[in-house]
């Protein structure tokens, strides 16, 4: 519905006109959408069809949208790119008065950026090829799972769809070696809730937390907005430094021990009893995010963490993000007995309950094999795509590059020991200026600890087909050159 700040008792195409053009240029349609057509605009406006046509053809006229015979008006997107800055939001008088969670957030906001369009090729991490998206069975999924019409169209368990868990229980087992009960699995939307959930239960402000360093950003924002303190803990080429971890109290770890984010290391069965025992010691809870653990190439599985010591201290946080889509937002936490009541009143309050649609969908992939053979088809293509990035790599720049965490995942590590660090901005200007998307190491650091002084970028390639990871890499090497 257009919102109109006039009387609308005195709404003519003139006030229509000009909050179509307001909204246009804020972006309300995007940079090309499509606009409602005159004949539903008009009926929900209570005007005369006339009267929306007319304000059409002004926009029309002055290049705001694209009309054609028989369409809906499109926004032209040169105009709203050149007339991005045209439309200020007015500043309120009003001074926002926020809780300490808020004030918090302010302070420290995680960012999110629109992805760059129309590179050759974007080698940032956590996106997906939609080639590799199963859609026939996908579509065949939820097609069943709407045309089964349940008793009644009401709330549900909001610890997840009974046979979604019952379907996860065993993936998990034969997948992961993760043994729990069905009763210990709550879905949610995506490892992000699963993160936010854990954090409102487990931190107050002016605890601590444990984080590896480097580590994923949006944990440490998500734990930080609580006002709990963040300990950074190095890591190496085997993940979180362990040893390192006495004579630290805190009341929660987030690790990433099956693919360490962002550098790669798979963490050895030492270091997880090490991180277990300074867990009971602590009577603290170790979040395990297994993001992307069904990626494994030239490495034997270790069982995670939950596998290990009865798994009391541990949350396994899991998704499909990494294997069917990040858009999704479905995953999974399988969590200590004693906190399932607990996460289940903080999902329900918080959403109700993950949709079921996608749930019933989901567990129908599980049941019939599906998701199986859709892991080890896009676990092939990514093996593919990895290889060709580290042949790329090693044609292009020799002894230049060296590479890490290769093990396992959708991402690897490249340093250029001979670039120092000063020069990382320079390099991701001019490989986006060749129309190459590349991301630094080092803004994924949260203590002053900086053990390398050189270049090093995070590349992922998943979204990537074969050629552009060879023409990303050639173009790479050009931006490269032009430093030297």
């Amino acid at each position: 519905m257009i919102q109109m700040k006039t009387n609308p008792d005195r709404m003519g195409a003139r006030q229509i006109y000009e909050a179509l053009r307001d909204q246009i240029l804020a972006r309300v349609y995007g940079i090309d959408g499509v606009l409602p057509s005159s004949r539903a605009l008009a009926g929900e406006m209570g005007v005369a069809r006339s009267t929306v046509t007319i304000a059409y053809e002004q926009l029309a006229a002055e290049g705001f949208i694209e009309t054609r015979h028989g369409a809906r008006p499109r926004v032209a997107r040169a105009v709203v790119e050149r007339g991005r800055t045209r439309v200020v939001s007015r500043p309120s008088a009003r001074k926002v008065r926020l809780s300490a969670f808020g004030s918090r957030l302010l302070q420290d906001p995680p960012r999110w950026s629109e992805p760059p369009r129309g590179l050759v090729a974007n080698f940032r991490y956590g996106e997906l090829a939609p080639s590799d998206f199963p859609v026939l069975a996908w579509k065949k999924a939820v097609t069943a799972a709407m045309a089964r019409k349940p008793e009644r169209l009401a709330y549900d368990d909001p610890c997840g769809a009974l046979r979604l868990r019952t379907a996860l229980q065993g993936y998990l087992w034969r997948s992961r070696s993760v043994r729990c009960e069905v009763d210990q699995i709550v879905v949610v939307n995506g490892s992000q809730q699963g993160l936010d959930i854990c954090a409102r239960l487990l931190l107050d402000a002016g605890d601590r937390f444990v984080m590896e360093d480097p580590g994923y950003q949006m944990a440490r924002h998500t734990f930080a907005a609580t006002g709990a303190e963040a300990i950074p803990i190095p890591v190496d080429v085997d993940g979180l430094e362990t040893a390192r971890l006495d004579g630290v109290e805190a009341r929660l770890a987030y690790v990433t021990p099956s693919h360490q984010y962002p550098l790669g290391g798979v963490m050895p069965i030492g270091r997880r009893h090490q991180l277990l025992a300074w867990a009971r010691a602590n009577d603290a809870y170790v979040i395990e995010d297994d993001y992307d653990g069904e990626y494994r190439y030239d490495t034997k599985p270790i069982p995670p963490l939950h596998a290990l010591e009865g798994g009391g201290n541990v949350i396994y946080l899991g998704t499909v993000s990494k294997t069917l889509s990040p858009t999704l937002r479905i995953g999974f936490l399988v969590v200590p007995s004693a906190l399932r009541s607990l996460i289940a009143a903080a999902k329900q309050i918080m959403d109700r309950h993950t949709p079921l649609i996608e749930q019933d969908a989901l567990a129908s992939m599980l049941e019939s094999g599906a998701y199986d053979g859709h892991i080890r088809r896009v676990r092939r293509r990514n093996a593919e795509r990895q290889r060709a990035l580290l042949d790329a790599l090693r044609r292009r720049f020799g002894d230049r590059v060296r590479i890490e965490g290769t093990a396992a995942g959708l991402h690897i590590v490249a340093w250029f020991d001979d670039l120092p660090q000063k020069r990382e901005d320079a390099l991701i200007k001019a490989a986006h200026a060749k129309g190459v998307g590349i991301y630094s190491v080092s803004a994924l650091f949260v203590g002053p600890r900086r053990p390398r002084k050189t270049v090093g970028l995070v590349m992922g390639y998943s979204a990537l087909e074969v050629a552009q990871i060879e023409r990303g890499c050639r173009l790479l090497a050009q931006a490269v050159a032009k430093l030297d």
